[in-house]
């Protein structure tokens, strides 16, 4: 029983530090020949959006909504090789 808890009590610590470890780590996602650019830490926590002023014009509304939406899937991506890669490299979860 002890070393269930035991174990339980290691898996929590690693992914704290994992978690910490990711919070670190940032990805620039882009869209639209890099005119829109969403920065994002390992957490998938937006840090900063940064739109080029050409793109904001009513009459383009629907083209800006879309490459705000695929730069930020874009640094989706990237923060999820960041994420597998800081897994690899910290050994993983025991047991999976």
């Amino acid at each position: 029983m002890f070393e269930k808890i035991k174990q339980l009590k290691n898996l929590r610590d690693q992914a704290q530090q994992i978690k910490s470890a990711l919070e670190q780590e940032v990805v620039e996602g882009t869209a639209h020949a890099g005119s829109v650019r969403i920065r994002m830490n390992g957490n998938q926590e937006v840090l900063a959006t940064e739109i080029d002023s050409t793109l904001i014009d009513l009459q383009k509304k629907d083209e800006l909504q879309n490459a705000v939406a695929d730069a930020t899937n874009d640094a989706i991506r990237k923060v999820q090789q960041v994420m597998a890669s800081k897994m690899r490299d910290m050994g993983g979860f025991p047991g999976m």
